[in-house]
């Protein structure tokens, strides 16, 4: 059997962590109908860390202090901090095709980070791309609020506040190269935020699940599609790519997700939603045909390159 090249196995991986990301939405839309936001999350993380846990477990995967430190701070911004207004945000009436338009307004934000924070350097083509891509990220949002949605304004900031969470991780996983592998990393952070979910459902007695078996259905579709299918590519993606790129990938969340949700909910897709999925194409397109910048500061005179995570 050959082994793919690499180009197409990048392609790969990003076009799965399109439809798996854009999942996350959808999920969190599934769930909420059923439950409130902070039910739907802890049992999510509950069931994902008993599954890595007893993995980690049977395969005898150590995980070093350092790297159990990072990964956790990593998991609380990346996954409590990121999906809490994601899914909250769903709670509050935000459509999910929305959301995600918000969400992806991360690789703006990254990318003006990744300069000064890791050294890398986009250029000005994708500097070009990455501000078309929020002119088509505020085409979508204006059409849905002139709409007249059922979620309140300032809803909308709960999707901002999780994409500036999933930045700050982003940005400190690839500032300390935190090791231990994708999955290894992936328990950490998911048991992380089952500890910190369940102490916050706790609190606000939204502990208990419902009967209601939609809810399950949505708690395995999370846990499949966006949890291990969303993050894990994540990571591994940006793994082998620079901020700019991977960060880009997520500016084609959001017209996957509003076709799902047209699909599965019957949501209208506007006219100004397919031109903001048309401007947001264009701007994944100038980013990825830049050249690809170097990821993160050059090594000091006899230090070591650090490997990146899950590799």
């Amino acid at each position: 059997m050959r082994t793919p090249r690499p180009r197409t196995a990048m392609a790969l991986l990003g076009a799965g962590l399109v439809v798996m990301w854009s999942s996350g939405f959808i999920g969190a839309e599934l769930g909420t109908r059923a439950a409130p936001a902070t039910t739907l999350l802890v049992w999510r993380f509950l069931v994902v860390a008993a599954l890595l846990g007893a993995w980690l477990v049977w395969r005898r995967r150590r995980v070093g202090v350092r790297d159990l430190v990072l990964h956790a701070v990593i998991g609380a911004l990346a996954q409590a901090g990121y999906l809490y207004g994601v899914v909250a945000a769903a709670g509050y009436g935000v459509p999910a095709g929305t959301s995600a338009l918000i969400a992806a307004l991360q690789p703006v934000a990254a990318t003006a980070l990744a300069a000064p924070v890791l050294g890398e350097r986009a250029t000005g083509r994708q500097y070009a791309g990455l501000a078309l891509g929020v002119a088509g990220v505020a085409l979508v949002v204006a059409g849905d609020l002139r709409a007249g949605g059922a979620a309140p304004g300032w809803a909308y900031a709960l999707p901002l506040a999780a994409m500036l969470s999933l930045v700050a991780a982003t940005l400190l996983e690839r500032r300390t190269r935190p090791g231990a592998g994708i999955v290894a990393a992936l328990a950490v952070q998911c048991g992380v935020s089952a500890v910190l979910f369940t102490g916050v459902a706790a609190v606000t007695g939204t502990l208990a699940p419902p009967a209601d078996p939609g809810f399950w259905g949505a708690v395995v579709w999370v846990v499949v599609l966006s949890t291990l299918g969303g993050y894990g590519l994540y990571w591994a993606v940006l793994a082998r790519s620079g901020v700019a790129r991977v960060s880009a990938l997520l500016y084609l969340t959001p017209p996957a997700t509003l076709l799902w949700a047209a699909v599965m909910f019957g949501d209208a897709v506007t006219v100004p939603a397919l031109v903001g999925m048309g401007v947001c194409a264009v701007a994944v397109a100038l980013v990825h045909r830049a050249p690809a910048p170097a990821a993160g500061r050059a090594p000091q005179r006899g230090e070591r390159r650090p490997e990146p995570a899950g590799r």
